[in-house]
Formats: structure tokens, sequence, C-alpha cells
């Protein structure tokens, strides 16, 4: 696994960089947001690790970036800023997932280990099929969503969302099954960051068009469907 470290604190950085090297991953280190933006714009990466605060350029402003310019690399965040919100903001920036500081390693590893897996798992799927619900298509290949033919630009958070629930359509896709599967969380941390995503994403896919596809089951979860 190719892994970049955008860190500034030169002792994490140093542990970081040789305790992966020695469980037989190729890094990469940046000390500050700028040097780490533009090895993320022009490099090939596995996974990236991002701290919060940095020097130059912070980390979240570096996610953004490099998702409003179409790069799908899995970001895990480290930050010492443990508070629910503070989780929230990185996830909702276009981080995988968020580890705070002080960590164990071993916790680490596995957490990167996952987004490697998963993100190796939904390109290869990507290059079998497409997936349709009435006029909806995501054309998995290209990560690209159309609807009777017009492109809907969806951040990467609101593309898994829309993959998952359309995977499962006609089926009722419960709030613990999108914490799991498209938040990695195996805990309800008791914000409506779900409701959120959800209500953006209907806004997309629905507001403009007569018919709409997204449902909320009230009382059990949402659902996909063209209705018929």
């Amino acid at each position: 696994m190719r892994v970049l470290i955008i860190e500034d604190d030169n002792e994490t950085a140093r542990f970081l960089s040789k305790a992966l090297s020695e469980s037989g991953h190729e890094i990469e280190h940046a000390a500050d947001g700028d040097e780490g933006l533009k090895c993320g714009q022009t490099n090939q990466y596995d996974v990236l690790i991002v701290d919060r605060m940095l020097p130059k350029r912070d980390g979240l402003s570096i996610i953004e970036t490099l998702r409003e310019e179409g790069k799908t690399t899995p970001v895990l965040i480290l930050s010492a800023l443990d508070k629910v919100d503070e989780r929230v903001k990185g996830l909702r920036a276009g981080g995988d997932d968020y580890l705070t500081k002080p960590f164990a390693f071993s916790e680490l590893l596995a957490r990167i280990e996952v987004l490697e897996r998963r993100s190796k798992a939904e390109g290869s799927q990507g290059e079998e099929t497409d997936l349709k619900v009435a006029d909806l298509v995501i054309e998995r290949l290209q990560q690209r969503v159309t609807r009777g033919g017009k492109e809907i630009q969806l951040v990467p958070r609101e593309y898994r969302l829309l993959e998952y629930l359309m995977h499962h359509q006609g089926q009722v896709v419960t709030r613990t099954m999108l914490l799991e599967n498209v938040w990695d969380y195996h805990f309800d941390p008791g914000t409506n960051i779900i409701d959120v995503h959800m209500s953006r994403l209907r806004s997309k896919i629905d507001k403009e068009f007569e018919t709409p596809l997204l449902q909320t089951i009230r009382g059990a979860g949402y659902m996909i469907s063209d209705g018929a």
C-alpha cells in the first residue's frame, strides 16, 4: 500500500513512517498543508493520512480541494480534536474515517487497511456494471451520475450514499446499515449526519424531476425505488 502522511509533528511523522514501513507499506511524508496538497494532486496513493491542524493549509482544506478536483483516494483524518462536532466536520469535508490522538498504531493500521480494501472492492465492482433506477444512472467506472441524461454533481460521501441505496433499490435501508456501510461507524454518533446528507442528496436527484425516487420510510429508514 502506498500511503501519504500529511503531518507537521516530526515525532508523530517519524513514528508513523517507521511503523508503516515495517508493516510493508510504501510511505511518503509532507510536513505542511501546501506540500501535502501538491503531493495529493500530482501523485497516486492508496490512502492519505491527514492531520487536521497544519501550517500553511489546514487538513480539511486539503481534503475539500482534492474532492472538488475529483480525487477519491481514501482519507483517514488524524486529530487531537475529539468532540463529535469536530468528527462530523471532518467527515463532511470528505474524510472517510477519523481517528483521534493519541491513538494505538494497531487501530490506525487496521483502519487504513479497511479503507484500502473497500476502495479496491468498489473499483472492481465499478468495472463490472452500472447502476440504474428509472432514469437515474451511476456509471461506476467513471463515477458519473446522471438523471434523464443530465449530469448530477455529488461530493464523495453523497456518491457513496447513493451507490449504497441503489445497490439495495426497492429495499428499506436502515440508519444502522448506512452508518456501518457508508460512514464505517459501528455506533450511532448521535448526530443528524444521515438526515443532512439524505436531504442534500434528495435535492440533487429529485428536486428538478417529476417523479421522486428517494423515499423516507417513517420509523424504518430510507429506500430508493422507481415506484413501479
